[in-house]
């Protein structure tokens, strides 16, 4: 096939999948050590567990290396029963995934198609917005608290959220906390956007990083289950238990939604290794305390910093901080990296307001964090002193 007759065929995917910008992972620490001769290179950019995977996992797996040409389980049936016992529901409301993307494209798949659209907040999760773009949906994207908002800037505003819902609407995804701003949602408030939303509207809870939250006045998804049938809460191995390199996330929800939702799931869509890792990840309580240890003390190390040197920052309960500067989110991006740091920009070179400017960056061990608030302040003086010499 020449390219002329490689491109004809490409006009005949859906216009909505034409449409698609495609999600970009954060840069490889690999690629940068390549690119600009370092060896050392910190990556702070997705968000991952410094302390790496639960070490209990890490046993399950080596455990498991023999019986790599035998199938998964392609029920779940021990992973479904442990998540059960952990959380306190039915193995029968549990929906694996590869990862907690995988179930809420399966959440889009199931109850998204042309005609319909999904209600999510400004600054959400990348996903919502793709995965409801791929089932041919609309998206109704709803303005995010303002910046100088004195409770939670940047947040979701629910109350704006349950008037965008009208007869069309399907689904509503929320996350809590929310990635990429750390920003959050108390109890109170979910519960009125919960109590507005019709019981014909799936409301997706995305959990993947409420783990870290040490709060006992934070909602909780589960718990909510038994009195929003509608509810999805979803949840991920990737943060808090270290196995982001396999991809096994979970959704909680009502038996007849998980059975729809297991409908239009893969067979084997969560490898062996992923089954047993995150099995074992569940009972390693020691690991999950160390690393919500770890992460709260890097929070208040970087809240700390940030008020020392005059830095804007989001509100955040995930293990992430997002830090906003005078500067366009790329140049800043750029400049850490020569120094081998590596870590998300949420805008473009210049600065517009807004996210702009906001790099997200996660919280690390002590030491890498001290090195990563040391590297963005000497990218910030190269910067102003780059602007200096251009006036």
């Amino acid at each position: 096939m020449d390219r002329e007759e490689s491109m004809s065929a490409s006009k005949r995917a859906r216009a909505c999948v034409q449409a698609i910008s495609p999600y970009v992972p954060g840069k490889p620490a690999e690629e940068v050590a390549r690119e600009y001769g370092i060896s050392d290179v910190l990556k702070l950019a997705s968000n991952e567990n410094p302390l790496g995977p639960s070490p209990r996992a890490v046993e399950a797996l080596r455990d498991s290396l023999a019986e790599l040409h035998v199938y998964p389980d392609g029920s779940g049936y021990r992973l479904k029963r442990a998540i059960g016992e952990h959380y306190g529901v039915h193995p029968g409301q549990i929906t694996l995934g590869n990862g907690s993307n995988d179930v809420l494209e399966l959440v889009a798949r199931a109850y998204l198609e042309p005609g319909v659209n999904a209600v999510f907040s400004e600054h959400a999760f990348a996903v919502y917005a793709l995965a409801t773009q791929a089932a041919g949906a609309d998206a109704k994207v709803v303005p995010a608290r303002p910046a100088d908002d004195p409770v939670m800037p940047f947040g979701a505003d629910c109350a704006a959220m349950s008037e965008a819902i009208d007869e069309r609407t399907r689904v509503v995804f929320l996350a809590n906390p929310n990635n990429p701003t750390g920003t959050w949602v108390e109890a109170a408030e979910l519960r009125e956007l919960l109590d507005a939303v019709p019981e014909d509207v799936i409301v997706v809870l995305d959990e993947a990083y409420t783990e870290y939250v040490e709060d006992p006045s934070f909602p909780d998804g589960v718990e909510l289950l038994a009195h929003y049938p509608n509810l999805v809460v979803t949840r991920t191995f990737s943060k808090i238990f270290g196995l982001a390199a396999l991809r096994v996330g979970f959704a909680v929800s009502a038996p007849t939604i998980a059975s729809l939702l297991d409908r239009v799931r893969h067979p084997f869509n969560v490898n062996a290794l992923a089954l047993r890792a995150a099995e074992a990840a569940l009972e390693d309580a020691a690991f999950i305390t160390e690393s919500r240890t770890v992460n709260r003390e890097g929070l208040e190390q970087w809240q700390a910093a940030a008020h020392a040197r005059g830095w804007q920052t989001v509100p955040s309960r995930a293990n992430f901080i997002t830090v906003r500067t005078s500067f366009g989110a790329g140049r800043v991006f750029e400049q850490m990296l020569r120094e081998g740091v590596i870590v998300r920009p949420l805008g473009g070179q210049e600065a517009h307001g807004g996210l702009s400017t906001a790099l997200r960056i996660t919280v690390g061990t002590r030491e890498q964090n001290e090195r990563a608030i040391a590297s963005l302040e000497r990218a910030l003086d190269r910067l102003r002193a780059e602007d200096e010499r251009d006036d």
